[in-house]
């Protein structure tokens, strides 16, 4: 009898083969105290397991072949860099040496300490960051405690397995890819970890949070991994093997299918023209953006400048982290996202982060409280401007003196620009993103002071629904297709409209071709999205038509009943194929 266990599809794509199942355990650290006369001794054995760690990470990314999506290189120096991060390296030293602990105990300490500050995050994108200072620490705390249980070796074999474990990291990522594994399954996880977009970038099959695999799936077993459904089936008859093979089929046409798709328009049955662009947070992402041939950059997260270190960037070094992006692009628009992340050490110390920093002192909150961290930011972005067109984007918007009180520093910042004989765009478009309900009730009046808007659909459902979409405990209450959530999105293109001005949508919504249509026909004219989802965004826009589509979801909205819209979303979708 076959047995099903569902999970979150993060890569889709048919997997039919063996499991193969990597139990690890957890790492127990226990403490103990360290003669004064071995203290240094204990320093060296830590900064030794640091050094063996990214010895084993070079060899894994020396294995990547060239040409290889930049993706996986990025992720494995991500976490090469960390090991020179003063956080990991110079902080548990100070530890040892000050308490007169073990290395294992004093890395333990600084871990849930970082944590803790990434737990704070309200970016859902972010708060999975945590994930990589696990990683990075617990490869260190397996050579610290000489354990390779669970380990992910580079001469294991897995040709055809479908791979079942807790967790990966994107290096074990990498590996599983190299061996030839078809697919891989995580209990943990979700759909924003590097390993899910490392996946999504190498088109590997994935399922994230699929809660207990590893109790109810046996080495061996007979599997069968649906990416895009979320599903696991073990021990499959022969009819739904046959069923499987075929979908299989079907998805290798698709994707050759989609790869034509990389030099042709976007443009709707009728003759819309739909931008279509990228989210990024790194400058060498820029390298999938012109592969896939998008109109820019919706969305540039600019928090990576700000984490891992000890001191803020200056205006000098975000100046010329912008001005690479704007270079590389030949002329495509580049949005940038002001800081959005939540209360930074010197605000922790003080006592204001709260009991509930979701809804605290972050994003444009904070930089309007500390603008010491924000003007930098800001003159920066516009002397940028002069190089090629750049937007500024202003996250978390719920009120209108917030956006008053931006608008005031930007011309203050241009002014002392123009003082200073510094060039800079003085047009410079400024837009916002929409992301509290708030703000949403609102947009008719943001739209009049704003030159674009821009949905951020992730935090605008979690706020909209009062539920944390990282929390395994309410994940099911996060349905982007619930009726309060899509009166919200109408409204701000309504707005958006009536002002004459664009308005685009930049949260995973905008990346799920499920929803294309429906957008469509609520006038949305402009998405940005990871870049592994643009081509399949434009197979459905460049067999939809607009027309036929507005009065359809004009009807679908009048809808009150949940189930009611996921089955005229089908119908929508299945009726224009």
């Amino acid at each position: 009898m076959s047995l099903v266990l569902h999970g979150i599809g993060v890569s889709r794509g048919i997997a039919i083969g063996k499991a193969h199942i990597i139990v690890r355990g957890s790492i127990e650290v226990l403490e103990s105290v360290i003669p004064s006369s071995l203290i240094e001794d204990e320093v060296a054995r830590f900064l030794n397991a640091i050094e063996t760690a990214r010895l084993q990470l070079s060899s894994i990314r020396n294995r990547i072949p060239t040409g290889t999506h930049p993706d996986i290189s990025a992720f494995i120096d991500t976490h090469i860099l960390m090991l020179d991060d003063a956080t990991i390296v110079k902080t548990p030293v100070d530890t040892i040496r000050e308490q007169a602990c073990n290395a294992e105990w004093a890395l333990k300490q600084q871990r849930d300490a970082v944590v803790e500050v990434f737990e704070q995050m309200d970016d859902p994108y972010l708060r999975t960051r945590r994930d990589d200072v696990d990683h990075v620490i617990n490869r260190i705390q397996r050579i610290l405690l000489s354990s390779s249980q669970g380990e992910i070796r580079s001469e294991d074999s897995l040709q055809g397995c479908v791979v079942l474990t807790d967790n990966l990291t994107p290096a074990e990522t990498v590996l599983l890819e190299h061996q030839g594994a078809s697919a891989f399954a995580t209990e943990y996880g979700g759909p924003l970890s590097h390993s899910a977009i490392l996946a999504r970038s190498v088109q590997l099959p994935a399922i994230v949070g699929a809660h207990g695999l590893q109790r109810y799936l046996h080495d061996g077993d007979d599997i069968i991994l649906d990416g895009m459904q979320g599903i696991l089936i073990a021990d499959p008859g022969q009819e739904i093997i046959d069923h499987y093979r075929e979908r299989k089929t079907q998805e290798t046409q698709r994707q050759a299918e989609l790869a034509r798709l990389a030099q042709i328009p976007a443009v709707s049955l009728d003759n819309h023209a739909i931008r279509l662009m990228t989210n990024i947070e790194l400058p060498e992402d820029i390298e999938a953006l012109n592969r896939e041939n998008t109109s820019g950059i919706g969305l540039y997260r600019t928090e990576f400048l700000f984490m891992n270190r000890p001191s803020r960037p200056d205006e000098e070094e975000q100046y010329h982290s912008y001005t690479q992006v704007i270079d590389v692009l030949n002329g495509k628009p580049l949005t940038i996202r002001t800081l959005d992340i939540g209360a930074d050490k010197e605000v922790e110390d003080n006592g204001n982060r709260g009991s509930n920093p979701a809804l605290g002192l972050r994003a444009i909150r904070l930089c309007l409280k500390d603008h010491s961290l924000f003007c930098p930011q800001l003159r920066a972005i516009l002397r940028a401007s002069a190089h090629g067109p750049v937007r500024l984007m202003i996250p978390m918007l719920s009120n209108t003196r917030e956006l008053h009180q931006v608008l005031t520093l930007i011309r203050e910042a241009k002014n002392a620009l123009q003082r200073e004989e510094l060039a800079f765009d003085p047009n410079i478009q400024v837009g916002g993103m929409i992301e509290v309900p708030a703000a949403a009730i609102s947009a008719a009046y943001f739209a009049r002071h704003l030159d674009f808007l821009s949905i951020g659909t992730n935090d605008l459902i979690q706020y909209t629904l009062a539920i944390d979409r990282v929390n395994d405990e309410v994940t099911y209450l996060y349905d982007p297709l619930h009726p309060s959530v899509l009166q919200l999105i109408k409204m701000v293109i309504d707005a958006g409209k009536a002002a004459g001005i664009p308005v685009a949508m930049c949260g995973e919504m905008a990346g799920d071709a499920r929803y294309t249509r429906l957008l469509l026909g609520m006038g949305l004219t402009e998405f940005s999205m990871h870049h592994t989802a643009i081509q399949e965004v434009k197979r459905v826009i460049n067999s939809s038509s607009v027309t036929e589509l507005a009065p359809r979801v004009t009807a679908l909205l009048q809808i009150d009943n949940a189930e009611r819209i996921v089955d005229e979303i089908e119908s929508l979708n299945s009726s224009m194929n």
